[in-house]
């Protein structure tokens, strides 16, 4: 652990609190301007503050974090999370999650091998941003 009065980057922070699994994708995270704090891009050497709001997104999961404490080395989760507090909207988290209960396309056993009436009807779907569409 830190004490306050020492300076921890943003890229370690989010390391160390376990949001990314590399260092390195931390940095890149917030030199892509994946990692924001007041709306603004922060670069990877941004001084963390306690108390500071920051919004993350990974892929299409987005995280809104409060610094609590300042954690300078990685630990285990159940350590982690008594140094940020998750101020996530429900919505955000209940979008992530219905991506992954999508329906899956199964085909009866012994139907054979798709037609190409099929198998263009499985990549439109497929190809069709379906989850996208909820959110309008």
């Amino acid at each position: 652990m830190a004490a306050a009065s020492e300076k921890l980057r943003i890229d370690k922070y989010l390391w160390s609190i376990r949001l990314f699994k590399t260092r390195t994708l931390a940095t890149e995270a917030c030199k892509a301007g994946r990692v924001k704090l007041n709306g603004q891009n922060i670069k990877p050497s941004y001084e963390v503050k306690i108390g500071d709001v920051y919004h993350i997104q990974k892929g299409i999961e987005k995280k809104v974090v409060k610094v609590i404490g300042l954690l300078e080395r990685r630990v285990d989760a159940k350590t982690a999370v008594r140094f940020y507090e998750d101020q996530t909207p429900v919505e955000d988290t209940v979008g992530y999650k219905s991506v992954f209960q999508a329906p899956v396309l199964k085909r009866d056993r012994g139907t054979g091998r798709p037609t190409k009436k099929d198998r263009r009807e499985i990549d439109d779907l497929q190809a069709s941003d379906w989850w996208d569409k909820e959110d309008e």
